[in-house]
């Protein structure tokens, strides 16, 4: 598959090596290739690719949004019209002061992203965990993979991104339609409370267990 990635931090970084790793073709938009993020990112993965934001979602099958909250709606308006029919996974979450939503729990900021590209179909996934489990999200030891939720408007754009989690070792938990991306945001700002304000491990995962 094809996938370009809006944002290579901490999240997106991991992200894009992995999916590398199993064998997709993974291209950085990056608007400065040659900036220390950019290559920090590129050096994780010898089959990463940088190119311009535009080239690199004309090209791609899924786009990964993984920029701080507060980035999305200048990045993503500047590159509308190359994202109309692709499938975008929001990575985001809008935190605000205290670790509480950031949107005031009025809606998602999934549904914002929606909102401004209505011709995009748009998946919220990878999300629910810090960056430390997308560096690693296998739990040796245990009979069930860690789980990760994922919501969206769009069934098809939902098996791809389903896909996707699979490749990274996940099991993919579908939680229905896009109005189920604020409870995963709530859900963040669950684990970021117990993670880095309550001392648990950064590597508490959640698990779906069937009978």
């Amino acid at each position: 598959m094809n996938i370009a990635f809006l944002g290579y931090g901490q999240v997106g970084a991991p992200l894009a090596d992995h999916l590398a790793r199993a064998g997709h073709n993974v291209t950085l938009g990056a608007a400065e290739p040659f900036s220390d993020r950019a290559l920090k990112a590129l050096r994780r993965n010898a089959e990463l690719k940088a190119a311009p934001p535009r080239e690199a979602i004309l090209g791609a099958d899924v786009v990964f949004l993984a920029t701080p909250f507060a980035a999305n709606e200048a990045l993503l308006m500047a590159v509308a019209t190359e994202l109309v029919g692709k499938v975008l996974v929001d990575c985001t979450n809008p935190v605000g002061p205290g670790l509480n939503h950031g949107l005031n729990s009025a809606r998602s900021g999934t549904e914002m992203i929606q909102t401004l590209l209505p011709a995009t179909k748009v998946v919220k996934a990878f999300t629910i965990y810090g960056f430390e489990n997308l560096e690693n999200s296998a739990y040796p030891g245990y009979n069930v993979k860690p789980a990760m939720l994922f919501c969206g408007a769009d069934a098809a754009a939902k098996q791809r991104v389903a896909r996707l989690i699979g490749d990274l070792g996940w099991e993919p938990v579908d939680t229905g339609g896009i109005e189920q991306a604020l409870p995963l945001e709530h859900m963040t700002l669950l684990w970021i409370r117990m993670v880095r304000l309550g001392g648990q491990s950064p590597h508490v995962v959640w698990a779906a267990l069937r009978r």
